[in-house]
């Protein structure tokens, strides 16, 4: 096994644990490219390694008060329904296509990263049921068919439909990745023709350890920071796996 692989493990997690988002974005790409799986595989065992890290990582931001029980549960209940809806498209597609649009993704994720602003907003959090079911249930859809977390995308949404500060966004965003995962991977499962579950647990155990290490620096770093390198580093990804694509 590439060791990179095991690093890149670690990276997942600890992004999680930091942004609330990004970790889950690069899970497909290490598992394909320095694991080895399928890409159609790779998508499940993604949601499965994604999942557990989240749910580790939302665990400590629920007991730290930085989480908004009503966001939760409408972008967690019309996000499983959105995954499991888009897990139904993965194997529709072949793994070039797969890939390319993961890829232009990532770019379009990236820029939109590095560009954004990191303000927390001054509007009392209020989450009506008609902007956060939809936007839920948007962000599950890709989340089943790309094997992703969904955190890039939950973070700008919790903070514009729910109106949620920086760090309840966070850890909100961390709870609806646990569930959105847990039903992508759900849906995928009986599709696959194999799960490698060492490898599922090892990816696992060093996800959830990055992603604690992340909670535990999150109240020391400058956010907006680590929001931007990590941008960057989601931009230089996604330009490699759109290379290899195009060049193999």
């Amino acid at each position: 096994m590439n060791p990179l692989a095991w690093l890149g493990a670690c990276l997942i997690g600890l992004s999680l644990g930091l942004t609330g988002a990004g970790g889950s974005i690069i899970t497909l790409p290490v598992l394909v490219y320095l694991a080895g799986v399928p890409p159609a595989d790779a998508v499940g065992l993604s949601l499965f390694i994604v999942g557990v890290a989240a749910a580790a990582a939302a665990v400590q931001r629920w007991r730290a008060g930085d989480f908004h029980p009503r966001a939760a549960l409408m972008f967690a209940l019309s996000g499983m329904v959105g995954a499991w809806l888009g897990a139904r498209f993965t194997r529709m597609v072949s793994p070039e296509i797969l890939m390319a649009s993961f890829a232009v993704l990532m770019l379009a994720v990236s820029v939109k990263m590095l560009l954004a602003r990191d303000g927390d907003t001054t509007e009392a959090a209020v989450c009506q049921p008609f902007r956060c079911v939809g936007a839920g249930t948007g962000v599950g859809i890709l989340t089943g068919f790309l094997g992703v977390g969904g955190g890039f995308l939950l973070m700008p949404a919790l903070m514009k439909f729910a109106r949620l500060p920086l760090r309840a966004a966070t850890g909100t965003s961390l709870a609806v990745i646990a569930f959105n995962a847990a039903a992508g991977f759900a849906a995928h499962a009986g599709e696959q023709d194999h799960t490698d579950w060492t490898l599922a647990a090892t990816f696992s155990i060093l996800a959830v350890s990055g992603s604690l290490a992340g909670n535990a620096l999150a109240s020391r770093l400058p956010v907006r920071h680590l929001r931007r390198g990590f941008g960057v580093m989601v931009l230089l990804t996604g330009g490699w796996v759109l290379w290899r694509n195009l060049a193999g």
